[in-house]
């Protein structure tokens, strides 16, 4: 007969140590299944791809007291109202041109990125272009040319040319708007958006 007390036997703590990792095996497969239902596209707090059809602007939500986007009347993107399968496909074009120029090199897109560039995930709303009327063809002008579109606010910083198609910069500008109708609980801080029509 064994004099060891029972919290000191091997088998005990091995056999808590294999439930426990189970324990915990499962809790991970469900949060990681609830996690994706979250961020999928068409959830609550991140819109189908059509709102790029929308207009999005930003205002303070009083329940939460942050900012939070807001999607409004129709205002379709260059002026083409889009099906949610040419919408996902536009906006996807724009995510893999933001991948393939490894933009976030530089810049920072829902917190992942660098910060020696503006941070992006509000770029459509950023008072930065002046006015709602011309900030597609701003962007759009920007992105084929940032050397002749120059904003450095200030700074030495200038964007390099990234050699973009006409097609890969629409694309950016619908992923960008899309990007900026995300509820990202009022990240980033201090955003100032631009100027609201009727304001």
């Amino acid at each position: 007969m064994s004099s060891t007390p029972w919290w000191a036997d091997q088998d005990v703590w091995r056999k808590t140590a294999i439930w426990v990792t189970s324990l915990m095996l499962v809790a991970l497969i469900m949060l990681t299944f609830d996690t994706v239902k979250q961020i999928t596209a068409g959830s609550e707090r991140v819109p189908a791809y059509s709102v790029i059809n929308h207009r999005i602007y930003y205002r303070v939500d009083t329940e939460r007291n942050l900012p939070a986007p807001v999607i409004g009347a129709e205002a379709p993107l260059f002026g083409v109202v889009l099906s949610e399968p040419e919408a996902a496909a536009l906006v996807d074009k724009g995510k893999l041109t933001v991948q393939a120029k490894n933009c976030m090199n530089c810049h920072t897109l829902l917190g992942n990125g660098a910060y020696y560039a503006p941070d992006l995930t509000k770029a459509w709303l950023d008072q930065g272009w002046g006015a709602e009327a011309v900030r597609e063809q701003l962007m759009l002008n920007f992105l084929m040319d940032p050397e002749s579109n120059a904003r450095g606010y200030g700074t030495n910083r200038k964007m390099p040319d990234m050699g973009l198609t006409e097609d890969e910069a629409r694309g950016i500008i619908a992923f960008l708007k899309w990007m900026s109708a995300i509820d990202t609980n009022g990240f980033p801080r201090n955003f100032k958006p631009i100027k609201q029509e009727g304001e």
